[in-house]
């Protein structure tokens, strides 16, 4: 990308929404602006795990005015990423279907560890260089996120069903606060982030960055109490306790720096963090001025190079964990993206780069199944993918891996609900084309091949004396032309 080029970044959190917007300048972003819309959205799920339609309301409500500032922006300079409540929601579907619509740009629903991943990044791309290693703590409204990193890689993360909406929902439904009520609700926070012990234990790290809403917050009041300026301690975190038990009520509470916005979510959020202090032995924690849309922008630079891209090297971990055969992925990766070249040949030569990398991907995964199973190993390679944890991946992008390779071989009605997307149909028609291709696994012979595509029918042509110099791909070719007239796409040989 070049200097000056404006990126937006769209967090969609369980307490708020937020808009970044930063200006590209030798490889670092300066911010031009931010929005924070408080829309609570955590709040909205009811006992079925289902978003009330107040909670749709509210979020395409701020989508809708962050749409009005991102008019002009084009697809490769937005990012929307959405978090814990949209993880949990059995009708996140229904919300997204117009939130996306809504917004003008595709949002992503990230795992947990992604999060995770992505928070570190943007704490650690705001923190000078150092040796230390880092712990970086982040308390959403219904999860927490804990990572171990140094300088800019993370290398442990996890995130933990507790924040700072759920359990003031649950352990201070009234606002009420009492001595009883911080003891349960740290009791309960310490039951699920006890996991955590053994990897983020205090020889672990150096250095403790506290990240977001919950932290920042009561960075804001400790500091205009008179404490350290952006330090967090056990005292100031006891005196903010005391100071909230003798107002016995959040609206009651009179603190400076106490933001409307937070106060019904302060109680559930200082006794997460308190939790968090007392169980991991911390100290003190310094406040971060990265979070996870800092986190989302630098991602989006580095997702411009493959060398950089954390994706790639999350394939070719899989590719080694998996024990898959690197030759063969390699042959019918080359084949894959010759036809899909082919395919598309009057694309932008960067926009087919894009397509070309994700079908390589494919390509080089299609096999992973076959270490549980060789039968069937397409549909124990998707499965691995839709249920694993790949830096770099959104788990719409991990699905469409998956859909590629559960594709790869067999009938096509398997996956009949994804062929209405023709950018798939065409990396799926070349990921099988190159596995018929590369049957033997060697190279194969694709000199003077052509494929082309007009409409809903793709065209493969074929030298006239290959079918009798390869008899069995042109059978196993015949027999792709009968699998694709099942579907509502035609395929023929000529």
């Amino acid at each position: 990308m070049d200097n000056g080029t404006l990126l937006a970044a769209v967090d969609l959190g369980s307490n708020s929404y937020r808009l970044e917007i930063g200006r590209l300048e030798h490889g670092q972003v300066q911010r031009v602006e931010y929005l924070k819309e408080t829309v609570r959205q955590g709040n909205g799920l009811d006992e079925a795990r289902n978003l009330t339609p107040a909670a749709m309301e509210r979020g395409w409500a701020c989508l809708a005015r962050f749409a009005e500032r991102l008019a002009g922006f084009g697809p490769r300079q937005v990012r929307a990423v959405a978090t814990q409540t949209l993880r949990e929601a059995r009708n996140r579907d229904q919300f997204l279907l117009r939130a996306r619509t809504v917004l003008g740009f595709p949002i992503d629903v990230i795992s947990g560890r992604e999060e995770a991943r992505l928070i570190y990044q943007g704490v650690a791309h705001l923190l000078p260089p150092s040796g230390e290693r880092r712990l970086v703590v982040d308390i959403g409204g219904r999860s927490t996120e804990m990572i171990l990193g140094e300088q800019l890689e993370a290398r442990v993360m996890e995130s933990y069903r507790v924040g700072s909406v759920a359990w003031s929902t649950k352990y201070f439904p009234a606002g009420q606060f009492t001595p009883a009520a911080f003891e349960r609700a740290e009791i309960a926070a310490q039951a699920i982030l006890e996991e955590a012990l053994g990897a983020y234990a205090p020889g672990n790290w150096d250095m403790v960055y506290g990240s977001s809403g919950t932290i920042g917050a009561v960075a804001d009041i400790l500091e205009a109490a008179g404490h350290d300026a952006g330090w967090i301690t056990r005292e100031g975190l006891q005196w903010l306790k005391q100071e909230m038990l003798d107002a016995r009520s959040a609206d009651r509470v009179r603190l400076a720096a106490l933001k409307d916005d937070r106060r019904p979510v302060i109680g559930g959020g200082l006794s997460v963090l308190r939790a968090v202090f007392d169980l991991l032995g911390i100290d003190g924690m310094q406040r971060s001025q990265g979070a996870l849309r800092h986190g989302v922008l630098y991602d989006m630079l580095e997702r411009e190079h493959l060398e950089t891209d954390v994706r790639n090297a999350t394939v070719q971990r899989f590719a080694l964990k998996f024990g898959v055969d690197g030759d063969q992925s390699l042959r019918v990766g080359r084949a894959a993206g010759h036809l899909l070249a082919q395919l598309r040949s009057g694309e932008a030569a960067d926009v087919l780069q894009r397509h070309l990398a994700k079908l390589d991907w494919a390509a080089r995964l299609h096999e992973i199944g076959a270490l549980i199973s060789h039968s069937d190993y397409h549909k124990h390679g998707a499965y691995i993918l839709d249920n694993a944890d790949a830096p770099g991946f959104a788990q719409p992008e991990l699905h469409r891996l998956g859909v590629l390779v559960l594709g790869h071989r067999g009938k096509l009605r398997k996956i009949e609900a994804e062929l209405a997307d023709p950018l798939l149909v065409q990396q799926l028609l070349c990921l099988r084309l190159a596995v018929i291709l590369c049957h033997a696994r060697r190279d194969p012979q694709i000199a003077g091949l052509r494929l082309s595509g007009r409409g809903r029918t793709f065209r493969l042509e074929l030298p006239p004396e290959w079918p009798a110099a390869f008899p069995q791909s042109a059978h196993l070719l015949r027999e792709e032309v009968v699998a694709w007239q099942k579907t509502g796409w035609t395929f023929v040989l000529a």
